[in-house]
């Protein structure tokens, strides 16, 4: 999955249920995020993992609602 299609997607959810996402910090290898009061980190390459993306994604279930990827 293309990296700006992940945090696009995470957006634009995060947009529909009022929730606040933003950058926090670049690191060197990691661009860290902020979905409500979840941090999550994304690698910082032009084509991320599908099994990190959709580890990601899980993660956020806890902010965006459960299944709200699928």
């Amino acid at each position: 999955m293309k990296r700006r299609d992940l945090l696009g997607r995470i957006a634009k959810a995060a947009a529909g249920v009022g929730v606040e996402f933003g950058l926090v910090r670049e690191g060197g290898e990691h661009s860290v995020y902020q979905c409500g009061a979840q941090r999550f980190t994304v690698p910082r390459h032009a084509e991320v993992n599908e099994i990190t993306a959709r580890g990601i994604l899980r993660h956020l279930e806890s902010e965006l609602g459960k299944g709200w990827w699928r």
